[in-house]
């Protein structure tokens, strides 16, 4: 009997641990079982540089949300970048501006918001309309080689 209990108390503490790797999981790869209540807001980039979605919106380095679509606007020919923005973050006037970002030199890409002065706010379906496309990397190579070489 003393060894039956001894099996159930280790496969408990298999399956807590189990469960814990699988939440832990989860949290980091941004996959939320909890659902928020968000809003969603849009912004059009010439280039979104390697953006992909469930990727961060900050603001001031605080996270206030994370891009949940990407797709080409057919009539405007750039990338559109779909925001689910938390609703507790109701302050963003409608001159704010979207930039996309990079953590360190190559690391991951995010949306940083800063907000603008107007007294208007941003509702559900709004477009940033100031935003700063993903600065490539290859691409300022590429124009600092052509530099050297035309001198």
């Amino acid at each position: 009997m003393r060894i039956r209990v001894m099996e159930i108390g280790v496969g408990a503490f298999l399956l807590a641990g189990m469960v814990a790797l699988l939440m832990l999981a989860l949290n980091v790869s941004g996959l939320n079982l909890e659902s928020k209540n968000t809003y969603k807001v849009y912004a059009r980039f010439e280039n979104i540089g390697g953006l992909t979605e469930r990727s961060k919106v900050t603001m001031s380095g605080v996270l206030i949300g994370q891009v949940s679509d990407i797709r080409l606007d057919e009539d405007a020919l750039q990338a559109l970048v779909e925001m689910e923005i938390h609703q507790e973050v109701d302050f963003l006037s409608i001159d704010s501006s979207a930039s996309i970002l990079t953590s360190g030199l190559l690391g991951e890409k995010y949306i940083g918001v800063v907000v603008g002065a107007e007294e208007e706010y941003l509702q559900d379906g709004d477009f940033f309309e100031d935003t700063q496309s993903a600065l490539v990397l290859e691409d300022l190579i590429g124009k600092f080689l052509f530099n050297e070489v035309s001198e």
